[in-house]
């Protein structure tokens, strides 16, 4: 399928979480500020509807799993100022956020706590590798999951009714970014590390098949795990098939570190990773090995033409709100809430069994751009963004389709 470039670079975003505030024409006195009004109380009989959200908030990439909490605390708070009504009651969204720290087997331990606490949703995991075997859960119970970062293509395809996806697979990811390597960056021999996790493994291995089909070699092809920090070893192995790009399949608590050898080993290549990698913390994690456009990766998400806005503007609250820039996927979160949150509304009822079925109907302008899913859950027409990293700063290059 030819793929569609719809935006070319934009220059580095800058966010601006407050400034002062313009005064008005020399007033005699100061007028007084008044107090913002408080929220009002949802009323005695208000309906509670329980979100559940997971991700890890501790452990090395607990920067991402507090970015996507953040952008589920700013959903559930929205919600709620709105008076949402679901059937003949004003809904009350309560937000049961749980930490997976990325691991598997806790993963499914904190997925089966929300079972127990009856959620009405589930937004999350972050990482595929908790994403997938939590979801049997969540499908056993029959509970929707809206997944707002989790790639691996097996999530979507395991034969669930629950499990939905608003970003786009590692299918369209690493296809991507494996024709990008040779097409735009001109590479012949390519290298590929990846971390073994069900997230780092099959961005990987969609890459390297996409690489081979646009004509590039696959000179090596070497593991590590997500708990690494010494990489001197298969570096050095791939140095001596001296590739001009190498594809590392894994986050950036990892990347940023092998980066740094990377350079220490004076290894001349194109750095690129999937959106695992494609963080704001990256540049802090590799220090100055980050270089002048020598990492390339992309976000499995974006927007383009009237949908810039609305995201930019989100941006610009999180900042406020939370006091730090949007890691990568605070904003899919956000929609996941509200997509739920839709699919209660048309069905008149947050019971999961009757709103099931209209949260594969829904149609949803969120701040990531309209979300519709396929009949597998996975998101239609999913947009995928190219970033480089100029200045230490985390640049644009194009959205993809």
């Amino acid at each position: 399928m030819q793929l569609k470039w719809t935006a070319v670079a934009l220059a580095a975003l800058t966010l601006v979480a407050c400034g002062k505030k313009e005064e008005a024409a020399a007033p005699a006195a100061p007028a007084p500020t008044a107090a913002a009004p408080a929220p009002a109380a949802p009323p005695a009989d208000a309906l509670i509807v329980k979100i559940g959200h997971v991700a890890p908030t501790s452990g090395p990439i607990a920067h991402l799993g507090k970015d996507n909490e953040f952008g589920a605390k700013m959903a559930i708070e929205d919600l709620n100022a709105k008076g949402l009504k679901i059937g003949d009651k004003v809904a009350k969204f309560e937000l049961l956020a749980e930490d997976d720290a990325g691991d598997p087997k806790q993963g499914t331990a904190v997925a089966q706590k929300l079972v127990d606490s009856k959620v009405n949703g589930i937004v999350g995991h972050l990482n595929s590798g908790t994403t997938i075997p939590a979801s049997k859960l969540y499908s056993d119970a029959g509970i929707p999951q809206v997944s707002p970062s989790a790639t691996n293509p097996k999530y979507t395809r395991q034969g669930f009714k629950t499990t939905f996806r608003v970003v786009a697979d590692d299918t369209q990811l690493g296809g991507t970014l494996g024709k990008y390597a040779v097409e735009t960056l001109k590479g012949k021999n390519i290298a590929v590390i990846d971390d073994r996790t069900a997230y780092g493994q099959g961005v990987a291995e969609e890459f390297e098949k996409a690489a081979k089909a646009a004509g590039a070699t696959i000179v090596g092809h070497e593991f590590t795990t997500d708990k690494s920090t010494d990489f001197n070893a298969i570096l050095t192995k791939l140095k001596a098939s001296k590739p001009d790009v190498l594809f590392f399949g894994g986050m950036d608590a990892v990347g940023g570190p092998m980066l740094k050898q990377v350079k220490q080993l004076g290894l001349n290549v194109k750095f690129m990773g999937g959106d695992g990698l494609c963080t704001g913390e990256l540049p802090k994690l590799a220090g100055d090995a980050i270089g002048e456009e020598m990492v390339v990766c992309a976000e499995a998400g974006g927007v383009d033409g009237d949908f810039k806005q609305p995201l930019e503007d989100f941006k610009v609250k999180f900042k406020a709100k939370n006091g730090v820039d949007v890691q990568i996927y605070a904003p899919y979160v956000y929609d996941a809430v509200n997509v739920l949150a839709e699919a209660m509304v048309k069905a008149g009822s947050s019971d999961p069994e009757k709103y099931l079925p209209e949260v594969g109907k829904v149609q949803y302008k969120g701040v990531t751009g309209p979300i519709a899913f396929d009949e597998k859950g996975d998101i239609k027409n999913g947009a995928l963004t190219l970033f480089t990293y100029k200045g230490g700063v985390r640049t644009q290059i194009a959205v993809v389709r």
